[in-house]
């Protein structure tokens, strides 16, 4: 069945359909239809929704539930993600699986109610404290965010670890057709660790403190090795016109979408582009964007994001200094049109 659906509301639906069976939140644009769709729905299919006192109510509700067994998810936008942080880290810390949307609004501080992608570093590099990691989805389209909300409840429980779902706010409040599988059963998926209160069984906890330091190091090394099975696996990207390309764009998200149509342009006046556009912010497409500085025939990168540069990190230590990386970005809720990205890439070849 194909439906015309708001990208907040799109996510929400397809996280009922994925099993999600708990849900907390705080209103926050551009996220709140999400958290009102939640409200309409989930209940009616016996599952918890509760709007939080706070975001820092929501992630630790989330902790809870999560703890218990429950597929759960929380979502905002910008301020109200930096306030979930430490409860993220607890999360990682406990081993708890658990779906995190943040719709990105335009900041630092206050900011303003636009689209921006300037929290790409907090979602990747963890913006809470310690050694951990969230695996970071980032869909381009409404239709992929429906795909990759459950995808995301899958990875959570099949690595026991946070997921977070990184749009923005062109994507939560722009409508487009999705068509969902009807056919799809949620993975039924056996947690003995979870935290039932049943009797006449051996004692669980789920637990993020280890006071002894040996027994604190062994759990990241642990935690370490969770992780680099997640690098070997679970890397999408998607790569588009680049057999032949000479200079490759690398962008993400909704301005992903843009920069291909600026491709599309170039490729008709005849310049031989490409695009390398990650799914999964982390784990980072390292190797395909390797790959691609090892070959003679690209000269460089530009790098295109709605903020001032934070990706460009992550693609500036993946191409190893073979070739160089070029940024053009805009912030504070601007999007660069295809006509800019246009200009630009013509700039670099004056």
């Amino acid at each position: 069945m194909k439906l015309l659906m708001k990208g907040n509301e799109a996510i929400a639906e397809a996280a009922l359909r994925a099993g999600c069976e708990c849900f907390f939140g705080y209103p926050i644009t551009p996220q709140t239809e999400l958290l009102q769709y939640m409200a309409k729905k989930l209940l009616k299919s016996g599952g918890v929704f509760i709007q939080a006192e706070s975001e820092v109510g929501a992630i630790n509700m989330a902790y809870g539930a999560s703890s218990c067994g429950k597929r759960v998810m929380t979502s905002s936008s910008g301020p109200g993600i930096s306030l979930k942080q430490e409860g993220i880290s607890y999360l990682a810390g406990a081993q708890l699986p658990c779906v995190i949307v943040n719709i990105m609004r335009g900041g630092p501080g206050l900011g303003n109610i636009n689209a921006a992608q300037s929290d790409y570093l907090q979602a990747t590099k963890g913006g809470g404290h310690g050694d951990y990691k969230v695996i970071v989805l980032a869909p381009s389209s409404v239709q992929e965010a429906v795909e990759l909300t459950i995808k995301a409840f899958d990875l959570a429980d099949k690595y026991r670890n946070p997921v977070m779902i990184l749009g923005d706010g062109m994507l939560g409040q722009m409508m487009e057709v999705v068509e969902f599988d009807e056919n799809y059963q949620p993975q039924k998926v056996e947690k003995p660790w979870a935290v039932t209160g049943e009797r006449n069984r051996e004692k669980r906890v789920t637990n993020s403190l280890y006071i002894v330091p040996e027994e604190l190091e062994k759990h990241n090394f642990k935690l370490k090795e969770k992780y680099e099975k997640i690098k070997e696996s679970e890397v999408m990207v998607e790569e588009y016109l680049t057999d032949d390309a000479k200079a490759i764009f690398v962008s993400f998200g909704m301005c992903a979408r843009i920069v291909k149509s600026a491709v599309n342009k170039l490729r008709q006046a005849g310049e031989k582009v490409g695009l390398v556009r990650p799914i999964t912010l982390w784990p980072f497409p390292e190797n395909e964007l390797k790959s691609y500085a090892s070959k003679n025939e690209v000269e460089f990168f530009v790098d295109v994001e709605m903020n001032l540069g934070q990706m460009i990190e992550d693609v500036k230590l993946s191409v190893e200094g073979k070739k160089t990386v070029h940024f053009y970005g805009r912030t504070g809720g601007m999007v660069p049109t295809i006509q800019e990205i246009m200009d630009f890439y013509y700039s670099l070849k004056e």
